[in-house]
């Protein structure tokens, strides 16, 4: 080996930062974006001047609520990051953007209560084959021994845990970081860079016994370091770099750093990490199968309305050179032209000339580009490189303008903020609703807000309506006779219709036994049309399902018989008819999947009855060690709000998919209020 890897000149990179919420990922940022230069100097989060959350929504709930991209320059490279909101809610915004990173920055702490969501974010990681380091933030605040706290961590990473520093400690306070790699102590400065000691006497033999177990780990891919290591012969600094940087980017450590992002701390070592050991766009290209004949191909990464640049497109240059103006093609063979190149320091913009591979930056102006997609040059485009598919939505509302005026404007913004967010789901009710689906309370009431704050829209909000149906228990026959003489022509209709029950999820049947004519073939139709023009809205309020109806009988007037007339006259039979058959009112009963950490499985087994459902068994979760599945039956009418009692029950992890199963009988008290619901909003 010999050479260090890190010292040749490489091509921009993007790095994204990812861990759970709360762990300092956008207090990360801001310290790497003022060590850098590109600030003035690091802003507290929360304070209302830090890039990470400029936007009111992200300030008023004090977290993350969309990705952030920043870019900077360190040592003479270019580096991208791209900070990700660490709620589960919001996570779905890392998704499009980490496969086209080159590596992540895992930031969290000596919390037991974030090793669930931790767990998500690595299996994500895992998934993608992202190269990821970890930095243990908080260092400073952690009573714990870093070497306990990695035994903490560990079950969470298929990959080992490489710890690369240890702390520094002077009367029990953690006061700067003994590098294992550099065999140096630093001593941290406040937002300063650190001052470089010896390592002092009394930590020599922690050192020594951290260095040999971390060189251990590297010899496991190092045969002739695995060599040196049995002859005790000192490996050569050089080769020592050499197997950090080819273990991190071939996916076999994960390398751990420590510092306080708050103060500033540990920044530095963690920025010269990224510069020397995390492979360029070139690696990126080979894992998502990007050849050089491939031309000019764009990932897009993020999709950002501003207020008055109009539509931004943030993506990677994945090959390739895109100049202002060039035409890039759509995956469905479209079109788009870019109007405008731009470097991202948050909500700051930087125009630029083109931009080349390797580069993250946003296209102005492609209307038809969404997030996820892969855009190419020529006629043909590129082959799609990432599958962007969001989990179901697992929270709704119903949505509906203040000002009846607004309803176009809202219906458009909605759609703008969809295009920006492809986790959320909209959807158009019968009742005239607007039904829009996320994943948990915060998603929407951050989407409310923006539709408020952002597009001037005020909505209101309440629970979606939930699609009760009635069938009836038993069979009737009733005659309907539709009769009215006002001059001229007048109306008549007359028919005897049988009704009676079907199996469940039979649907409708009609049929007819109609004999000598007594009614025409040519009003047959018309008392069909009639029948399932009433079964929309039965006695109870609600559509009607499961019933036969056979036209047995009945009589016409030469001259007074219309279809209007007979479709009159099936109404009337059915109205007086359904009401005969003893009508019930049916609820939807979904099948549910639970997946939940198995320390709290005893938990959402008890929140399940509670909500009028009926567990079904629970197993472990295929290929999620420590987590579990629950299957259950459950009333869709109690799910509405499920996910905010699993999440609480789960330090915010547990998820659920709901899919329909059956109809079930719904009486007495609430089948009641379930009518009297309806009605309401009828009237």
């Amino acid at each position: 080996m010999g050479t260090r890897a890190g010292d040749r000149r490489t091509g921009p990179k993007c790095v994204a930062i990812v861990g759970p919420f709360a762990s300092g990922k956008t207090t990360l940022l801001e310290a790497i974006l003022a060590r850098t230069g590109a600030i003035a100097r690091q802003n507290a989060v929360g304070s209302g001047g830090s890039v990470g959350d400029s936007s009111a929504e992200a300030r008023a709930h004090a977290m993350s609520v969309e990705a952030t991209v920043a870019t900077v320059d360190f040592m003479g490279e270019q580096i991208t990051f791209v900070d990700c909101p660490g709620s589960v809610e919001f996570s779905f915004e890392a998704q499009p953007a980490l496969a086209a990173c080159d590596a992540a920055i895992v930031v969290t702490e000596n919390d037991e209560k974030k090793i669930p969501a931790l767990q998500l974010i690595m299996r994500k990681l895992d998934d993608l084959g992202l190269p990821r380091i970890l930095f243990l933030n908080k260092i400073d605040k952690s009573a714990a021994g870093v070497r306990d706290t990695l035994k903490l961590l560990q079950p969470v990473s298929e990959t080992p845990l490489l710890l690369r520093q240890i702390p520094l400690r002077r009367d029990g306070i953690v006061v700067g970081a003994i590098d294992l790699a550099l065999e140096r102590a630093y001593v941290w400065r406040e937002h300063a860079a650190s001052e470089v000691t010896e390592i002092p006497d009394d930590e020599k033999a922690r050192e020594v016994e951290a260095r040999f177990s971390m060189l251990e780990t590297l010899a496991d891919h190092d045969d002739h370091l695995m060599e040196q290591l049995l002859e005790e012969v000192a490996p050569a600094q050089d080769e020592v770099f050499d197997d950090l940087a080819a273990d991190l980017r071939d996916g076999n450590v994960t390398p751990v750093l420590i510092g306080t992002a708050e103060k500033g701390n540990g920044v530095l070592r963690l920025l010269k990490t990224i510069r020397h050991d995390v492979a360029d766009v070139e690696a990126t290209r080979k894992r998502l199968g990007v050849t050089d004949s491939a031309g000019t191909i764009a990932q897009v990464m993020k999709t950002i309305h501003t207020a008055h640049g109009g539509k931004l497109s943030v993506a990677r240059i994945l090959s390739g050179t895109v100049n202002d103006g060039n035409e890039l093609t759509l995956p469905d063979g479209g079109t788009a032209r870019v109007s405008g190149i731009y470097r991202l320091l948050g909500k700051d913009q930087a125009k630029l000339p083109s931009a080349k591979v390797g580069e993250t930056v946003a296209l102005g102006k492609l209307d038809g580009a969404r997030t996820g997609q892969t855009l190419g040059s020529g006629k043909s485009g590129a082959r799609q490189l990432v599958e962007v598919s969001p989990p179901q939505p697992v929270f709704s509302i119903a949505l509906r303008p203040r000002e009846r005026k607004d309803d176009v404007k809202m219906s458009a913004a909605i759609q703008r903020l969809a295009e920006e967010d492809p986790s959320l789901v909209v959807a158009h009710q019968d009742t005239g609703e607007t039904i829009l689906s996320g994943h948990g309370e915060m998603h929407l009431r951050v989407t409310v807000e923006r539709l408020d704050g952002k597009n001037q829209i005020p909505v209101e909000q309440g629970t979606p309506a939930v699609p009760y149906r009635e069938t009836i228990r038993k069979a009737a026959q009733q005659r309907g006779r539709h009769k009215k003489q006002s001059g001229g022509h007048g109306q008549f209709g007359d028919v005897v219709i049988e009704i009676k029950p079907l199996p469940r999820g039979s649907g409708f049947q009609f049929t007819d036994t109609i004999t000598g004519g007594v009614v025409p073939k040519t009003y047959i139709q018309s008392v069909e049309t009639g029948v399932r023009d009433f079964l929309k809205t039965g006695p109870l309020g609600f559509p009607v399902v499961d019933v036969a109806v056979n036209l047995s009988d009945g009589s016409y007037h030469s001259v007074d018989s219309s279809d209007m007339a007979f479709q009159m006259a099936a109404k009337l039979a059915m109205k007086e008819g359904l009401a005969a058959c003893s009508p019930v009112l049916l609820e939807p009963i979904m099948k549910v999947q639970i997946f939940t950490p198995s320390d709290a499985t005893a938990k959402i087994t008890g929140i399940v009855p509670q909500r009028r459902g009926q567990i079904l068994g629970y197993d472990a979760r295929p290929g999620w060690k420590g987590w579990d599945v629950v299957e259950a039956t459950m009333p869709q009418s109690e799910i509405g709000n499920l996910i905010i009692e699993l999440r609480s029950a789960t330090a915010g992890v547990a998820s659920y998919q709901a899919s329909f199963d059956h109809m079930a009988e719904l009486t007495g008290r609430l089948a009641d209020e379930a009518m009297n619901s309806a009605r309401g909003k009828a009237a």
